[in-house]
């Protein structure tokens, strides 16, 4: 029965394969990439016609079979030569020069075999050669086509997805069928039975890929090069097994049971201490991008894990300093580092470190050239160089600082220039694999160190920025309290020049002590604004009569100049009272000190709508337009002699805050009006307020 299905499996896949070549001819479009297809059309229907009629096992069906997989692989080597870059792709290329060996190899093995028929001991090992063989080729086959597809480009992939499936299927059906026939030792005819139908399947998927007629486009990456190398040894180490164990076994005798012991032995020692070493992958590491790479470094790939270590933030970050040493060992794979930061005196001193275990000495004025010469040269320092012959800047030579030079572990200095100003230095060690550093080092080096010094740089902006917005708010705190001290000490010496002419009068010594003990007070809310230990959040504002504030401010008023009140005694505004009167006090204080004396103010009070509306008119001197439009509201702008320019821009963020607004009209010579519009209050928020205002003034 297996013969049978056999033959008829394999003329299935001749037929298909040929009608496919002939219908390629047909149409043929003169793309040169679409002649290894052809041929590995032609030449898979042969393999099938041969293996029908002759079997398996015979020499023309061996042979179509390696000319099979060769014509597959040039299909696949012409999309990678399409895709240029030749140097870049040259690793890749030593995979399928690779590949194509083994292919002669078992070319030869098939030639060969015929041979030795009477000696069935090397006919044995020959054909457990050939299975190896091609193992080894199906194996390296499906690396490639991972390769060729997992570097293809995004918007190019569904041209060339239906024949890399098509290929995968055939060469992972060769991979099952060599690896079944050597460890069984046996007769797989079963599945050399099945390999035409498996054939024959995969046809419909050449005809879909083949009327696409892609474009292919290749763009290869370091990181692929590097798993296509690594599959590549681990191929290398399968086969040396399995040689070394069917060389055992043509030799024979008890030395079988002992060398196969001692070769897995031996193998397992070597993996045990090298896989584990970190100075042995150091090692390859540095080897393979010395022979199969264009450039040590894959410069994406670094510059992107060097911005996710620098940027990386959240709670559990370490500290910035820690994350750009970090970030600049890992690109050249050092094991530890150091910055060190420039202060004014030009010296160096340490600021962070990440796995660093040499010493660190302190800033010595005997740093200053040393870091006048990185800040003029933004030179890389190689410490090993610097320590056989002084840094030389024309005639001059610099030499390294005592503590640098004997810290053996010091290998790159990188310095950390920001618009052309030393931030600092990374000093980094020796990799576990000691080399010299290369132009490519410094290049990459110097870039990354302007990079990270941007990061520092930032980072001090933004800590001086927090600081001098720290000092703002103080001075502001402070200029707010210079002026009500200023009103104060304007009040008390009016208090003080009318005692000497009323000290006898009862009623003015009451007065007088009520008006000490207020302005007690308010020098204690004064100092505990000022400092920040004890400036709470002020009061929310609630409903509030108005009419309490305002009888208070005019009556204090009143005793230096008349002050009058209109207004609905039961009106009230959502607002803080404190605040509310501190910004009424400002307002009718300017005004008091832009009237003639003798000439009233008056402070009016109304409901407009939604809103309460506190107005305070004047008859004084007034603003001008432009005045009042761009300088009114700003600090330390006033039209009065010896005026602060404080008053009326507190008075604005105060009612601000209160969710309120001020609006002025005024004109030179005829005088001001200020208007306060609040949220219109509760009618029964009269009674707590005066309640509130008359403990305040007793």
């Amino acid at each position: 029965m297996l013969p049978v299905i056999g033959l008829w499996s394999h003329a299935l896949a001749a037929l298909l394969f040929g009608a496919l070549a002939a219908w390629q001819l047909r149409h043929w479009n003169g793309d040169h990439r679409n002649r290894p297809l052809v041929a590995a059309f032609a030449v898979t229907s042969l393999w099938a016609i041969f293996a029908a009629l002759l079997g398996p096992g015979h020499l023309l069906a061996g042979l179509a079979e390696s000319a099979r997989n060769f014509a597959f692989l040039a299909f696949m080597y012409g999309i990678i030569r399409s895709a240029g870059d030749d140097e870049r792709q040259r690793a890749v290329k030593l995979v399928y020069f690779t590949v194509a060996g083994v292919i002669g190899l078992q070319i030869v093995v098939a030639g060969v075999l015929p041979r030795f028929e009477g000696e069935a001991v090397v006919h044995q090992a020959l054909v457990s050669t050939a299975h190896v063989i091609g193992l080894t080729i199906a194996a390296g086959s499906l690396v490639l086509v991972h390769n060729l597809y997992g570097q293809a480009a995004p918007d190019s992939r569904w041209g060339i997805r239906l024949p890399m499936i098509a290929l995968a299927g055939l060469w992972a059906y060769d991979l099952h069928l060599y690896t079944v026939a050597y460890l069984t030792r046996g007769p797989v005819d079963d599945l050399f039975a099945m390999r035409g139908a498996i054939a024959a399947m995969l046809v419909p998927l050449f005809a879909l890929a083949s009327r696409r007629n892609a474009q292919w486009k290749m763009q290869m990456s370091r990181a692929a090069t590097f798993q296509s190398l690594s599959v590549l040894m681990i191929l290398a180490y399968l086969i040396l097994m399995m040689s070394a164990t069917q060389a055992i076994e043509v030799i024979g005798g008890e030395w079988v049971r002992i060398g196969q012991i001692g070769l897995i032995f031996a193998m397992s020692v070597v993996a045990l201490v090298l896989l584990p070493s970190g100075k042995a992958r150091a090692w390859l590491r540095v080897m393979l991008a010395k022979h199969f790479f264009e450039h040590r470094y894959d410069y994406r790939a670094e510059w992107l894990r060097f911005t996710r270590t620098v940027g990386r933030g959240g709670i559990d970050a370490a500290p910035l300093g820690d994350r750009v040493v970090k970030a600049l060992a890992d690109i050249s794979g050092s094991p530890g580092g150091l910055l060190l930061v420039v202060d004014e005196q030009y010296r160096l001193a340490p600021a962070a470190r990440w796995n660093w275990h040499g010493d660190v000495g302190q800033g010595d004025t005997r740093d200053h050239d040393f870091v006048r010469f990185l800040q003029a040269t933004a030179h890389v320092v190689d410490f090993e160089a610097a320590r056989r012959e002084a840094l030389a800047v024309g005639e001059e030579r610099i030499a390294l600082p005592a503590w640098m030079s004997d810290a053996d572990a010091a290998w790159a200095g990188i310095p950390l220039l920001h618009s052309d100003r030393l931030v600092g230095l990374v000093i980094l060690e020796h990799p576990l694999v000691r080399r010299p550093l290369d132009w490519e080092d410094f290049d990459l080096f110097r870039a990354a160190g302007i990079q990270a010094a941007s990061y520092l740089a930032e980072a001090r902006s933004q800590e001086a920025l927090a600081d001098a917005q720290r000092f703002d708010e103080f001075n502001r705190r402070f200029a707010f309290i210079l002026h009500d001290i200023k009103n104060l000490v304007s009040q008390l010496s009016l208090v003080a020049r009318n005692a000497e002419r009323h000290a006898d009068n009862p009623e003015f010594r009451a007065d007088m002590i009520a008006t000490l003990q207020s302005s007690v007070k308010k020098m204690n809310d004064l100092l505990a604004r000022l400092t920040r230990g004890n400036g709470g959040a002020p009061s929310p504002v609630r409903d509030t009569c108005l009419h309490p504030i305002l009888s208070a401010i005019a009556g204090a008023k009143q005793r230096a100049h008349p002050v009058h009140l209109f207004g609905d005694p039961a009106l009230s505004a959502k607002a803080d009272p404190a605040r509310l009167e501190q910004a009424l006090a400002h307002l009718v204080q300017n005004a008091i000190d832009a009237s003639a004396p003798g000439d009233p103010v008056r402070i009016c009070f109304e409901c407009r709508g939604s809103e309460v509306a506190i107005e305070i008119i004047d008859s004084g001197i007034g603003m001008s337009a432009e005045f009042v439009a761009g300088r009114l509201f700003q600090p330390f702008a006033s039209t009065k002699d010896g005026g602060f320019g404080i008053g009326a821009f507190e008075a604005r963020t105060l009612i601000a805050a209160m969710g309120g607004r001020i609006e002025v009209e005024s004109r030179e010579s005829e005088g001001s009006r200020f208007t306060i519009f609040l949220p219109t209050g509760e009618a029964d928020a009269a009674p707590h307020t005066e309640r509130q205002f008359e403990r305040k003034r007793a």
